[in-house]
């Protein structure tokens, strides 16, 4: 579908991609993995058509549209979030136009019967199966359910998208690219502003969408759930796996393993040869065979191993002060924003050593909470207490803004550093992979990745015995987030952490504060464990507990059976009968026209099927986009169908 041929890339001196080769098919989940700086966003900007290639080319066929979600985005004001969801729909309103416009002309001819007659019926019916097929018929509720996924409130439909911070906007323009249902997405780090549940609501779409995916994210179970490829870019080349990326990291070991072995019996294998060249090179009686060994040399094919970037973060928090037995407690605390209420009878206990997460929804006070117990925000009742002797460090989801962009790298930390850490501060910053001249390069110029490391280094000038850490892992790359997490893990101080990465928290915490309508509640256990609970994996039961009133949740059962009384079939008034009916009768008919659909695509498959095996010679690139595109209608009709039924 989309073919990247030996692409290159040079900025200045320096060389991204040497080479890159690869291709998407159709119905492809590809997950783009490599370390910060590999080049995986320059090459989503270069396929979409926004950044030139130094060399090399990308060919994309005629008619395949692409979604693309960047990390930065440029959003426009002035609609509601639902107007704004709808816009995803401009193409649909091209369509209804179309339509207008033939079957305006169809009522002003009268020659029925001539072939002109005949195609413009042919084409109307055309426009209306592909209007149909991309849910012109239920555009807003096709827009609700996306808005709805990704963790928006139906309250917040009517309200601007102003109002909303940069994380919620782009959730607003993902479902804007969900709902255009292109031949090809490509998502850059999706995951970086979404909580646990919308995450894995957006896996369950993903898994189910027809078109093809190019997927950039650190995030290991989420690329496991969703892709079933992965392509490495790595020292300026593509390394193709057709497996998702756990087993990738398997085959990639195994693969330098076999190479490395490969190797060294050939470097063996040259070296008795050349020794036998040098020995016996002078004698006359050994002339024939020196000539044969060097031809045999010359004839070798090398091998060579692949370049392997063993860059990694070298990290080891300081040892921490010993503090009280009771580090953090807050007793029945609240905290509002004007008449908003965030949360109110809070209660949270932390423990010396004990290893705590923060999950739940965005909006639902995770931050705001950290930043009580840090002392950073005030909160209208009930008590914060930090415990004896505790010295908190804080890494905030927003570091990087905090930190001077006019500051060098070497300026950010020593301006912080005391007298006895200055002269190892570039010893710090080369644990964190800034080393040589990358210590002088402005904030400003930095990539999301190396401001957290950065933001991390300046965690490590105090020896802290209270880790409070919000988001610490957005922007980090693989390794980076492996490195972190091993450190903490040795980190003999007490942690709390704000995340929505799955398996960076698992065996990291042994207790989850889940911040959740209002209400902050305790969960003892792993992540996995409080997962498995609370029965995340199924999205379709949250949106129903989403829509449920609470009281309504876990009735007794006096309530429940005056529930089923009032509720009952004759009760129900005539109103309420007329328009189940008529739901019905619409759902009914709505079923009936996507069957009808289904049988054109298939007997119009067939008579292709049929032409091809009997002269394949004829084909023309034409008949196979036609071909491809009436396979994607038939995905996409069949998954409507079955969403209905």
């Amino acid at each position: 579908m989309v073919s990247i041929s030996n692409l290159e890339v040079s900025f200045n001196a320096t060389t991204l991609f040497d080479g890159v080769t690869f291709m998407v098919n159709p119905r492809d989940r590809i997950g783009l993995v490599g370390k910060n700086g590999a080049g995986k966003s320059t090459l989503l900007k270069i396929i979409v058509g926004l950044q030139a290639p130094t060399g090399g080319h990308v060919a994309v066929p005629d008619g395949i549209e692409i979604g693309y979600l960047p990390q930065i985005m440029q959003v426009s004001d002035g609609r509601t979030v639902m107007d704004e969801a709808l816009t995803a729909y401009a193409h649909l309103q091209r369509l209804e136009q179309k339509l207008e416009r033939i079957t305006s002309e169809l009522s002003e001819r009268t020659d029925y019967e001539s072939s002109a007659y005949a195609k413009l019926i042919e084409r109307l019916n055309e426009v209306s199966d592909r209007y149909h097929m991309l849910g012109g018929d239920n555009r807003e509720g096709e827009a609700e359910r996306a808005l709805l996924g990704l963790g928006f409130k139906r309250t917040d439909f009517a309200r601007q998208t102003t109002e909303f911070s940069g994380g919620w906007r782009m959730r607003i323009e993902l479902a804007k690219i969900l709902l255009q249902r292109p031949h090809l997405i490509l998502l850059d780090e999706p995951t970086n502003h979404l909580d646990i549940e919308s995450i894995q609501w957006l896996e369950d779409y993903l898994r189910s969408y027809s078109g093809a995916l190019v997927l950039i994210s650190h995030d290991r179970t989420f690329l496991d759930a969703v892709t079933n490829r992965t392509v490495e870019l790595l020292l300026g080349k593509a390394y193709d796996y057709n497996v998702p990326y756990s087993k990738y990291v398997a085959l990639r070991k195994e693969r330098r393993e076999q190479q490395l072995a490969a190797y060294r019996n050939q470097q063996k294998a040259i070296e008795k040869t050349e020794e036998f060249i040098e020995r016996f090179r002078y004698k006359a009686t050994k002339s024939n065979q020196v000539q044969s060994r060097i031809k045999q040399l010359e004839k070798i094919d090398r091998i060579e191993i692949d370049d392997e970037d063993t860059a990694a973060l070298n990290i080891k928090f300081p040892p921490a002060p010993r503090s009280g037995n009771v580090v953090y407690l807050a007793k029945e605390v609240q905290k509002k924003f004007g008449d908003k209420v965030i949360f109110s009878n809070a209660n949270i206990s932390v423990e010396r050593g004990e290893r705590i997460a923060f999950v739940g929804r965005n909006g639902e006070g995770k931050t705001t909470m950290s930043r009580i117990i840090v002392g950073q925000l005030p909160y209208e009742q009930g008590e914060s207490i930090v415990g004896h002797n505790v010295n908190i460090g804080y890494f905030a989801q927003n570091q990087d803004d905090l930190m001077n962009g006019d500051f060098t790298v070497y300026d950010t930390l020593e301006c912080v550093a005391t007298s006895e850490i200055r002269t190892r501060l570039r010893d710090i910053l080369g644990a964190f992979l800034f080393r040589g001249d990358d210590v002088d390069k402005k904030v400003r110029v930095l990539s999301g990745g190396e401001r957290s490391r950065l933001a991390m280094a300046r965690l490590m000038l105090e020896p802290y015995n209270l880790l409070v850490l919000d988001e610490p892992t957005n922007h980090m790359d693989m390794r980076s987030k492996d490195i972190l997490k091993s450190a903490l893990l040795k980190y003999d101080g007490t942690l709390i952490v704000v995340s929505h990465d799955r398996e960076f928290l698992d065996g990291l915490v042994n207790k989850v504060y889940e911040f959740r309508d209002g209400k902050v509640k305790e969960h003892l256990g792993s992540i996995w464990d409080f997962l498995q609970r609370r029965k995340l994996e199924s999205m379709r039961e949250l949106e129903l507990q989403a829509t449920t009133p609470a009281q309504e949740i876990t009735p007794s059962p006096q309530k429940k059976k005056e529930a089923q009384t009032e509720t009952s079939q004759e009760e129900l008034s005539y109103a309420d009968k007329k328009e189940k009916d008529r739901q019905q009768r619409k759902q009914q008919k709505q079923r009936e026209e996507l069957e009808k659909q289904i049988e054109r695509c298939d007997a119009e498959l067939a008579k292709m099927d049929a032409a091809l095996a009997e002269n394949p010679t004829k084909a023309t690139l034409d008949f196979f986009a036609r071909y491809n595109d009436l396979k994607k209608q038939q995905d996409d009709l069949m998954w409507r169908w079955g969403e209905m039924i």
